[in-house]
């Protein structure tokens, strides 16, 4: 799913990336232009970045957000980790609300319902630090295994988003480019004995993926290769950039 460009848009983009876990998204994070991290889950001990205090309410999410908002800085990319962890603490305010203990213990539907608004508050805030503040959006999410319902198709199971169906819906919807990370993996068919045992094998190479698959949710709307290698160095960063006119433009 490869989106159409808008060649006059120099606004910083909003990237939101998945993948298996340990794959390297938060390092993707940290290697972005001076980046600063919003924890919502406690996974940064072994990177060297700027972060604020875990969260622990969607409250104090929100108030990291007003501070990058009206408080000087340099900072030039704000990574928000993990977008399913802040859905629980999105969940979280929802049910202490309405004096339930759970969201779903809200009849019909109408807890997610509310999520959204809330979440619908968290993007405009996002949007805020990127249309005033100039600063690149990098939403980290984890992945899980779901059954796709396609109706061209018998159903299927692909990585998708960790979250609710439509608060993952927003998030993808909000993102210039959605990229899916991930290891290399093939199957190998041995003979062992009179049958066949079918066996993973990979090289351990990691990439990162632009491009909508039946295995997974992916897009972007720049013209990004399909595959990027995900190296340790970080020169896919080069590539990303290579394509996206903020970066092209930045000494006009």
């Amino acid at each position: 799913m490869t989106l159409s460009i808008q060649p006059r848009d120099k606004k910083p983009p909003r990237i939101l990336i998945y993948g298996t876990p340990k794959v390297g998204k938060s390092t993707f994070g940290s290697l972005a232009p001076n980046p600063i991290f919003i924890q919502c889950e406690d996974g940064l001990a072994a990177i060297d970045s700027d972060s604020y205090p875990l969260a622990t309410s969607f409250k104090q999410v929100l108030g990291y957000l007003g501070e990058l908002a009206t408080e000087a800085h340099e900072y030039k990319t704000l990574v928000v980790d993990s977008t399913d962890w802040l859905e629980s603490l999105i969940h979280a305010q929802i049910a202490q609300e309405n004096n339930v203990k759970q969201i779903d213990q809200i009849g019909y539907g109408k807890g997610y319902a509310m999520a959204i608004d809330l979440w619908r508050q968290y993007l405009d805030c996002l949007n805020y630090l990127r249309d005033e503040r100039d600063m690149m959006i990098i939403q980290i999410a984890h992945a899980q295994i779901k059954k796709f319902e396609n109706p061209e198709t018998d159903s299927y199971d692909r990585y998708q988003i960790k979250m609710h169906d439509k608060a993952s819906a927003l998030l993808m919807e909000y993102s210039d480019i959605i990229l899916f990370a991930n290891h290399t993996v093939a199957v190998k068919k041995e003979q062992e004995g009179f049958s066949k045992r079918t066996r993973a094998v990979g090289s351990g190479d990691r990439y990162l993926f632009t491009d909508e698959r039946p295995a997974f949710v992916a897009g972007n709307r720049y013209g990004l290769p399909e595959e990027i290698p995900f190296d340790k160095d970080g020169a896919y960063w080069n590539v990303i950039a290579s394509h996206i006119p903020y970066f092209n433009n930045k000494g006009e």
